[in-house]
């Protein structure tokens, strides 16, 4: 059995390294191609792999915004594994991640087989991510917050960017991680906005966000984009305000599916999705050991 891994080059193979996640974790959003072509960057790997000539699996490496770490994800299609084709993956990634300067390698898990490959090469549990779904129906428009403008980053550009200090290096660091989650200005704006936001506005400052990032291939489902309040407008009943918002949204526009990942430590965000009708379809166990592999 021959495996060879190459890199992604060209669109085809943005293309195939695509059809392997969407074979893998068939219930998520893929970047489409143009967005991972907009993505290219000296510290990010796409690999494919191939078994006799034939697609097998598919890798990605590139910078955590968990301080010190280094994302990783082999991907194998059903019918080659066990067979060799994630370890030459994960040490193809991992060889490339070693030359990052950071001093670990983190990953996500989301089944017994998959954990089971990470404990075999020396990674160990740190935390869990849990899904929570819910079918959109007739969704009503929330009653507005008294002095609260709400808006769409589409419609107010300027207001993403500018949120950075005061409303997005507080929000990300709260995140129930450890380490916490250390993020530039540049990777807030091109990184953590969705496509459809709403803004919460008081005093022409960002309090608040909810929104979506849209499915080109399954346009009938989204998955939550970051839904957050600043530590001072938390308890007056925003989040819920903008999550019934973006479900009236959703409703209007043919969605009929939402997602949202939330960690395990945040059991406020988990609480209010439960009580917006939100079910629990999966966790996902994140996995983390020290480089060298």
């Amino acid at each position: 059995m021959d495996v060879r891994i190459r890199t992604v080059g060209s669109d085809e193979d943005r293309e195939a390294w695509r059809q392997v996640r969407i074979a893998v974790i068939p219930e998520e959003r893929c970047a489409s191609v143009a967005e991972m072509r907009a993505r290219t960057s000296p510290h990010r790997l796409l690999l494919l792999a191939e078994v006799d000539g034939e697609l097998a699996g598919s890798g990605i490496a590139d910078l955590s915004d968990v301080g010190g770490q280094i994302s990783v994800a082999p991907r194998v299609l059903p019918g080659f594994r066990r067979r060799g084709v994630g370890t030459a993956l994960l040490y193809a990634l991992a060889e490339h991640a070693a030359t990052l300067g950071r001093p670990r390698i983190g990953a996500n898990a989301d089944d017994p087989g998959s954990v089971a490959f990470a404990v075999r090469h020396g990674f160990a549990e740190v935390d869990r991510q849990v899904e929570q779904i819910r079918a959109v129906g007739d969704e009503p428009l929330p009653a507005p917050l008294p002095g609260i403008e709400i808006v769409t980053a589409a419609d107010r550009p300027e207001l993403w960017p500018a949120a950075f200090e005061a409303f997005g290096r507080e929000v990300t660091g709260d995140f129930a991680l450890d380490p916490p989650i250390l993020i530039t200005q540049e990777q807030w704006v091109e990184d953590w906005l969705g496509d459809q936001v709403f803004l919460a506005v008081v005093d022409g400052e960002v309090i608040g966000c909810a929104g979506f990032e849209l499915d080109t291939d399954r346009p009938e489902r989204a998955e939550y984009a970051l839904t957050a309040v600043r530590r001072d407008w938390r308890g007056r009943g925003v989040a819920s305000y903008l999550k019934r918002l973006t479900l009236w949204w959703a409703a209007r526009n043919g969605i009929t599916e939402v997602y949202t990942w939330t960690q395990r430590g945040n059991a406020d965000m988990r609480q209010l999705n439960e009580h917006l009708g939100f079910t629990l379809r999966q966790e996902s166990v994140t996995v983390r050991r020290d480089l060298p592999l």
